[in-house]
Order: structure tokens, then sequence, then C-alpha cells
């Protein structure tokens, strides 16, 4: 199989999937071969997760009823084995189903074409986390480069350089703007904990984008404190972090002084509907002073049930 013709990238066409082994033939197309599971070896480094959810358990019922209608990609090693390119769900849902072997096009791909295949078939996923199109980016860029194509995207977080076609071709290519392409890369550089944070929603993008650039050492250190004190950083919160520790100031306590502040959006707010208050009020108050007579008038009832207390302990 190593002697056969290089195959376009392009992923296949719903009529493709039905054509005969001659029709495949003649149409310069892969064959269609039922491969062991147990010669199947996982993309290196492969960035998108298969998660054990309910589209797991939907697919792993498909499998079992009509079998794997959409062929996985594989590339053949050098010791023989193979290597899956695309398909990662589909051969996990063969394995959960109990099946031995698996539909598969064996395609003559390099290191590169391969990456580059892999990316592009998987960002067709509905849901793709963070971590995975920061990491799939990176290795696509990489790969482009190592192709002798440029690339600058692991470098300026803010805006793209000028002159840089690459930039623009992936940002065609994904469907994300060259910026954030750029700010998904940088979400490489952090430590394990706080990417999955990024990927649970509980720090947006621009707060992980700064934090990308403390060192391991305060991640983990932040982490921790996140951790115990049950809350993450705000965007604010995280630029004076870059901006500390680009001095050489940022400290762990530095870091916990910061997340003790209290946020805008986590002081505690009491709201009282207006039609039930407003008979209590003198007649035309304006709006701005209702607060301020509201905690007056609290402030008399609790010194008056303070008093009616003594009076009653004093019989």
């Amino acid at each position: 199989m190593k002697d056969a013709k290089k195959q376009s990238l392009g992923l296949n066409g719903l009529d493709e999937l039905f054509m005969t082994d001659r029709e495949r033939a003649e149409n310069k197309l892969p064959r269609i071969y039922d491969i062991p599971l147990s010669e199947i070896d996982d993309f290196p480094d492969h960035p998108f997760k298969v998660r054990m959810d309910e589209d797991m358990d939907l697919l792993v019922q498909s499998v079992k009823e009509r079998g794997v209608i959409v062929p996985i990609t594989l590339r053949e090693k050098e010791d023989g084995r193979y290597e899956l390119v695309s398909g990662h769900r589909r051969k996990k849902a063969c394995e959960l189903a109990g099946f031995d072997a698996i539909r598969a096009e064996i395609r003559d791909l390099t290191r590169d074409e391969a990456i580059i295949l892999m990316v592009e078939s998987n960002l067709q996923r509905s849901v793709i986390l963070p971590s995975e199109k920061a990491f799939s980016y990176k290795m696509r860029l990489e790969a482009m480069n190592r192709q002798g194509q440029r690339t600058d995207l692991t470098s300026d977080p803010v805006g793209p350089k000028s002159g840089s076609r690459t930039n623009q071709m992936l940002s065609e290519a994904v469907g994300d703007s060259t910026t954030q392409i750029k700010r998904y890369i940088r979400l490489t550089e952090l430590i394990p904990p706080l990417l999955d944070m990024v990927d649970d929603g509980r720090i947006g993008m621009r707060p992980a984008v700064e934090l990308s650039y403390l060192s391991k050492e305060s991640q983990t250190e932040l982490a921790e404190i996140i951790s115990f004190m049950d809350a993450t950083p705000s965007h604010d919160q995280t630029i004076r972090m870059r901006k500390m520790s680009d001095e050489g100031k940022l400290t762990s306590e530095a870091m916990e002084a910061i997340m003790n502040e209290i946020k805008p959006n986590q002081r505690e707010k009491i709201s009282f509907r207006a039609d039930r208050i407003r008979q209590y009020l003198p007649q035309n108050m304006p709006k701005s002073q209702t607060e301020e007579y509201v905690i007056q008038a609290l402030s008399y009832y609790s010194r008056f049930r303070e008093q009616q207390k003594a009076r009653g302990e004093a019989r």
C-alpha cells in the first residue's frame, strides 16, 4: 500500500460513500478495507478529545445497528501498522460495540499532510473545546511551516502582521479571525488546570490569554488560589497580574491580594419592587434619595427593636 498513488487531501463527499471498489478506482479514490482495530494506533498528540457522553452512546447504538457508514482514514506507518488520521470517535464506538475491525480508507500521506487532514476533519464537529482548537491550530500551523509556508501566528496575540498570507489562509479555512486564532494558540501556554477552566467556561478567552504569559510556577500558584477561593480572575485582574509578572513583582501574596478584591459583578445586590415600597415613602421623593431613606428607616427600626428587647428583659 506504500506504493499507492498520493491522494487529494479533500474530504469525501456523500456520493463517495456508496461507491463500489471499481467505481472508487475509476475515480482515483482509495479503496475501502476492513482493518483490525488491534492494528490501528491513535494519532500522536491528537488534540481532540473523545468524550464518553450521550452523543457517544448514540453513535455506539448506530454502529451496532448499521455499522460504520463513513469509513475512517488511516495512513500506513513504517512498521506496517496504521495510524488513525480521521475517525477517532468512530473507532472508539466500534470498540465499545464489540467490533474487531472497522471500515477504513488508507491514504499515502506525509506526516504534515496527515496533520492538516486530521485538523480539517475534526473541525467539522458540532462542539469543539477551546483547548482542542488551540492545539489543533498550532499543530496545523507548524505543519504548514514545515511545508515551507510562512507563519507568524504564534507571536502577536492582538492583531495580524502585514504581509502574511498564511494568517488569512487559515482564517478563511477555519472561520476564525487571525486575531482569534492567535488567542487560541496562546492557550497552549496554559497549565492543564487553567486550560480546563477555560474549557469549562469558568475563565474567558481574554483573561486566559493574559494568564498564558505568566510563568508556569505563577500559573500553578494561581490555580491553587482559584481552587481555595472558588473564584476566577476578571480580565482587568489578569491584565494587572501580567503587568506585575513582566515587572518581576508577581508573588503569590500579590495574586491573593488581587483575587481578594470584590469585583463589581460579585457585590451582593438587594432589590425591591417599587410598587411595594412606594406607599411608605414621602410623596414626590426623588428616586436618587430612596436608598438613603430606606437605610435610615431600617436603622430607626433596628434601634426600636433593640429598645423593645431591653424593656422585655427588664420586666
